[in-house]
Formats: structure tokens, sequence, C-alpha cells
């Protein structure tokens, strides 16, 4: 049997423990983890507890023999304890705040990824009928967000709740701006240059007003005709873009061409390297990802980490290399919203991933111990645990899935840090 229960005299280093009151009864940051130290042993003694659950399986020793047990002294004063207690409980209480402090940043983020929604939903709809004043709409919008991007050297890439349904179109078009915009700034393009680019992503799909809602929500795989009329979306886009006055002849290419690839294989012309400017072969590795994260057909939607995996080594051939290593790099090895195995047996997901801490993202820890809305939220930097591996969501326990909540639909949004 993995777990078994033992009175507190009997613990030592390397056992792992799971202690049987509340989160918010104990100073450790967790209520299972593994003793690292003979000062940890004593402070759970000095808790009071008279007992503790030990998983051997995680642990790397054995509990002390009854006999040793029972002799076992402690010389440590309660004084000393307490104050060591103290200082433990001051710890837990700074790492609370700091969470919370997090959370209100990532609230305050939503808030702006809302508005950006919202503003994108109204640029779209009125595209067909006022063309002109969804453009002004489109770059006021983009004037916002560029300016949110480059008011701070770093910027931190959260990972959004998308609430509303049956709007992939927008969500995508503000994804992909969103991912075009962090690789444009990590190659050093202008305030000017990024938005431009950003105009361009935001536009790139427009074409799809176009396409029936029946093609584009279908789950099942496209017929010859139906892939055929979807692929059309360029050529549409094209369409809607000469008949606005002015439009960007620069956001204007993309539209055409953010489905071609360096190797000539992709559509409507077949274009090969530098054939396909700039600003598309941007936009068109952002394109890709957020495609493989979403792809119409359930079943081959693939996670953040899988559909980078993916493109790292089955797809250099198709899209700039510079521009796929630096969207690989700013998202991390395990990008936001991958549900991944801890070093110290937990489970968890990556919410967000610091340009500065590109390795270290912070990670919302399953605790059944711990209310969901108090999650604990590792920021692996500062602390010794690490990512073992990705999981795939639906092999989750029910209870772990409700806890951690994986979004099929995954939605990015920065912030400046302070």
């Amino acid at each position: 049997m993995a777990n078994i229960k033992i009175t507190v005299d009997r613990i030592q280093p390397g056992l792992y423990v799971r202690l049987p009151v509340k989160w918010n009864d104990h100073p450790f940051l967790f209520n299972s983890f593994k003793i690292k130290s003979h000062e940890q042993v004593r402070i759970i003694r000095h808790l009071g507890l008279k007992y503790v659950y030990v998983n051997m399986q995680q642990s790397d020793v054995d509990p002390l023999p009854v006999q040793d047990a029972i002799e076992a002294s402690d010389s440590t004063s309660n004084e000393a304890m307490d104050k060591r207690a103290n200082q433990l409980w001051q710890e837990k209480q700074q790492r609370i705040e700091r969470m919370s402090a997090y959370r209100r940043r990532v609230a305050n983020c939503e808030k702006e990824f809302e508005r950006s929604l919202a503003r994108m939903r109204a640029v779209m709809t009125k595209i067909r009928n006022r063309p002109e004043l969804a453009v002004n709409e489109a770059s006021l919008l983009v004037e916002d967000i560029v300016d949110r991007l480059l008011s701070n050297e770093d910027v931190t890439l959260h990972m959004m709740n998308g609430k509303t349904e049956f709007e992939d179109i927008y969500f995508h078009s503000l994804n992909v701006a969103v991912l075009a915009m962090l690789i444009g700034k990590a190659k050093k393009l202008d305030a000017d240059n990024i938005k431009q680019l950003a105009f361009a992503a935001l536009f790139h799909d427009m074409g799809k007003v176009k396409i029936p809602t029946a093609i584009l929500r279908k789950h099942t795989t496209l017929t010859e005709p139906e892939q055929n009329y979807l692929n059309l979306h360029t050529k549409y886009g094209v369409e809607l873009a000469n008949s606005i006055e002015s439009f960007p002849e620069s956001a204007l290419n993309v539209i055409a061409n953010h489905h071609e690839l360096l190797d000539g294989s992709g559509y409507p012309a077949g274009l090969k390297g530098d054939e396909i400017d700039t600003f598309t072969q941007i936009i068109t590795v952002a394109n890709a990802y957020d495609n493989l994260c979403h792809h119409q057909i359930t079943a081959k939607q693939k996670i953040p980490y899988i559909a980078l995996s993916h493109l790292y080594k089955n797809c250099k051939h198709l899209y700039n290399n510079e521009n796929l290593s630096i969207l690989i790099k700013f998202m991390g090895v395990y990008p936001p919203g991958t549900v991944v195995q801890l070093s110290n047996n937990m489970v968890g997901m990556v919410i967000s991933v610091n340009s500065a801490n590109l390795l270290y993202p912070n990670v919302m820890v399953y605790d059944p111990a711990v209310p969901r809305t108090q999650a604990p939220i590792i920021d692996l930097a500062e602390k010794e645990i690490k990512i073992l591996n990705a999981i795939l969501p639906n092999k989750l326990p029910e209870k772990v899935q409700e806890y951690l909540n994986p979004r099929s639909r995954i939605s990015y949004f920065f912030d400046a840090d302070d």
C-alpha cells in the first residue's frame, strides 16, 4: 500500500508526507511535500499534529522504527520553534500576497483582452457595410495594443479565459495579432512597423466573413468542394480590402498570401521563399501555431506543447526559421495552457511565460486541500520544482480537470512588467 498513517515522532527527512489539516492551518506552501530537513521535521511536530500520511512510493526513506521514534528527543526550545514557525508563516503570507497580486494582474489583463475582443468583434461586423469605419476602429485598437506592448522592455504573456462560443474568427485574429507582435518586437521592428504588422494580422482572415458558417464551424473533415470554398477566403479578403479606400498595401499582401509556404506548397499562388514578404512570413507562423491548437476537427487539435513541437520537428521547410525560433523561444518549452507533471509529483497548468525567465513559467498547481480560487501559483524561477513533462488534458482525472480547467480555446494576451 502506497499511503500509510504514522505518528509524527516517526517522520524524518526524505519522507513524502500529507498533513491532515487545512491549507491555512500550517506554514508550508503545500499540504503534501517531501520533508527536506530536520528543521521541517521539528516544525511539523511543533504544529501539535499527532499523525501524518506518508506516500511510500514518493519517499526516499522509510519512517523511523517505533523504538527509535520513542527515544527521539528534540532539544530545540519551544521559543525557538515558535520563532521559526512564525518566520515560515510570514513567508507563506508573502507568497499568498504575491499570488493575489498576480491574480489581480491577470484579472486586469483579462479585462483588456475582453475589451480588445469586443472591439475586434465590432470591426468584423462593420467590415461588410461600413468598411472605412472598420479600418479606423482597427487602427485605434492596434495603437492601444502596440503602446501596451512597447511600454516596457519585458512583457508577460498570459493565458486568457475564452468565455464566448462560436467567435473563433475574433479569438483567432486577436491571437495571431498578439503572437505576431511579439515576434515583431523580438526582431526589433520599430513601433510603426509593429502597428502595420498587427493591423495586417487582425485582418488576415477577413475574407472568411463571406464563407458560409456551416463550413467555418464544421467539426468533421471538409469535402473537397467545401475545402476549395474555404480556400477562397484569401481571394474574398483581397476583394474586400480593395473596396476600402487607402487600405494598407502591407495588410493586403498578408490577406492574399498568409497561406503561402516557403517551399511553394501553399496557396493561392504557390509563392516560394523571398517571394513572400516579411510581414506575411511572420503572420504565417503565428497563424499556423494557432490553427494547430484550434483545428476545426476536435480530434486533430494539439495542446500548445505538441503544436510547437510539431512546428519545430516537421515544418522548418515551410516557415521562416528565425520567426519560428522566436515563437518557440518566447512561448517557452511549455507554452501557457499546457498541463504539466512537476518534479514534486504534483500536476499543474502553465498560465504565463515571462520574457525575462523563459525557462521558468508560472504554474497553477492542483491541490485538493486548497480552494481553486486560491490555488497555489508557483513561479518556477523561485523554486526548486521543475517541469518533467506535458500531460494530455483528457488523461487527467475528472476532479483535476475541473480544478485546473484546461481550455480547448487557448487565447493569449500580455501586460508590461512594472
